[in-house]
């Protein structure tokens, strides 16, 4: 395997403080800077499903309650692994039940999305 794409990504849950919720939208942030034509046009690939694999990791205030599959589920192609360590950022926001909050914080989530194909 060779490392092919870095790329970095920041979400946010504004309401609800589901640091899942942000790193979801840290990896997708992520991803959608990136056009990955290379793999096909350049290194010939043909089973990205086989062939290419992501590591994401996402920093967050508590690693500990990410769903890893949630966040594997946003990548369109390649097997992912996905690695949640303490980082990330909560700070205080504004406290709207009615949109889902239980206190007034807001989690913010930071990804490193590693590309790696098998060439």
């Amino acid at each position: 395997m060779k490392k092919y794409i870095v790329e970095f990504g920041l979400g946010t849950d504004f309401h609800g403080q589901d640091v899942t919720k942000a790193a979801k939208k840290a990896a997708k942030d992520a991803i959608s800077r990136s056009c990955l034509c290379g793999l096909e046009d350049v290194l010939g690939l043909t089973d990205f499903k086989r062939q290419v694999f992501i590591r994401a990791t996402v920093a967050v205030s508590r690693p500990e309650q990410v769903d890893c599959e949630a966040v594997a589920a946003e990548f369109p192609v390649g097997t992912v692994k996905v690695v949640p360590v303490a980082g990330g950022l909560r700070c205080d926001g504004l406290c709207i039940p009615e949109f889902g909050d239980c206190d007034k914080s807001i989690e913010a989530a930071v990804a490193a999305v590693e590309v790696y194909v098998d060439v």
